[in-house]
């Protein structure tokens, strides 16, 4: 994506803090006649030794798995918070309006994999991030229904390559922080989680 310098986090824990916080990404591949195939779905990050890597699965029947086992380069995209910015956060006139928000993007390789225990120990990690005490539950169903559910199911793993943070929060006018920080935070909910992503960006 379009990377001004301004807008360029250099904290990688940035980016980790908005994935985790907006786990909902898209997955984006080639079909087989080049054009861009899209998934939306869950994905869990890891932060391991050798870097970012991120879980996730489909449902067999989504062509997405045979497109990654082909071509296993990808991209993924997180949005975070997102919101308009009105010109009259300038003292000047000669403004206009703008958008701003918080983005991530990562350029992966992928792994399938297709193993029960493999793709049990993944699912797990998604419970744990969206609903703990259903692991429970899940471990009590009975072990045919269980693996025919697993059977259902295609995971992955995809190491992060090359990894971009943008958090877009006019920087770049320290005229404006003060106005819009205070309309953000006296917004929506999206407008909320923006005036946060200025805390902790320091403006």
């Amino acid at each position: 994506m379009y990377m001004p310098p301004h807008f360029t986090a250099k904290d990688q824990a940035h980016a980790a803090t908005l994935i985790r916080e907006n786990p909902f990404a898209s997955l984006i591949s080639c079909d087989d006649e080049g054009v861009p195939y899209v998934t939306h779905l869950p994905i869990h990050l890891e932060e391991r030794a050798e870097g970012f890597v991120l879980l996730g699965h489909f449902a067999r029947a989504n062509p997405h798995a045979r497109f990654l086992a082909s071509r296993p380069t990808a991209a993924v995209t997180f949005l975070g918070p997102h919101g308009y910015q009105s010109p009259r956060i300038y003292p000047d006139l000669k403004r206009v309006p703008s958008w701003n928000y918080v983005a991530v993007h990562c350029t992966v390789r992928a792994t399938l994999i297709d193993d029960p225990e493999g793709k049990d120990a993944l699912l797990k990690k998604l419970i744990g991030d969206h609903e703990p005490p259903y692991a429970e539950q899940w471990r009590q169903l009975p072990q045919d229904f269980a693996h025919a559910l697993l059977g259902g199911i295609v995971a992955f793993e995809l190491t992060v390559l090359q990894l971009q943070c943008k958090i877009k929060l006019n920087q770049h006018r320290p005229e404006s922080h003060a106005a819009l920080k205070a309309g953000y935070a006296a917004g929506n909910e999206q407008e909320r989680g923006l005036a946060l992503w200025m805390e902790r960006v320091g403006i």
